[in-house]
């Protein structure tokens, strides 16, 4: 088994558990860039022209609708789920893209979700109490995520 795909798969999926939409921008920039071979693929659709622009979109969205009062806990099932669905759609693009086996790679990103998720709820709780503040443990959280999906991605090359 080739390390790379399971790795990154397992990265991604963690970032998932901390921003959904911000690895899946991630993978859809290196497919439409062509550090990803998606073409020809059921994933190719993460290379379209359009693909990019929407997900990084989303990405901004969840950035800032984090920050709101309203916005619900990562844990509730619709975003608990949309976490688990990042994780596992990046986990197999990677694998897929780097010729390594696709269920490996759907897996650890799953499964790097599934820690990001509570991992991350708990640590931006609890850098949250020491400042006294969430927004700055929300910013770190968010530089954690943008910063991790372009470090992974740019290990594509």
């Amino acid at each position: 088994m080739r390390i790379l795909p399971f790795a990154l798969g397992l990265g991604l999926g963690l970032l998932a558990g901390l921003r959904t939409f911000t690895p899946v921008a991630a993978v859809a920039w290196a497919a439409y860039l062509g550090l990803l071979r998606l073409a020809g693929t059921p994933l190719a659709f993460l290379g379209a022209t359009a693909t990019p622009w929407v997900a990084s979109a989303l990405a901004l969205a969840e950035l800032v609708g984090d920050k709101l009062s309203f916005t619900p806990s990562r844990k509730t099932l619709p975003q608990f789920g949309a976490r688990i669905l990042s994780g596992a759609l990046c986990g197999g693009a990677v694998a897929l893209g780097l010729g390594g086996m696709v269920a490996i790679g759907v897996l650890a990103g799953i499964s790097g979700a599934l820690v990001g998720t509570f991992v991350g709820a708990a640590g931006r709780g609890a850098l949250a109490r020491a400042l006294g503040k969430d927004l700055p443990a929300a910013l770190l959280e968010d530089a954690v995520a943008v910063g991790g999906a372009a470090l992974l991605v740019s290990r594509l090359t």
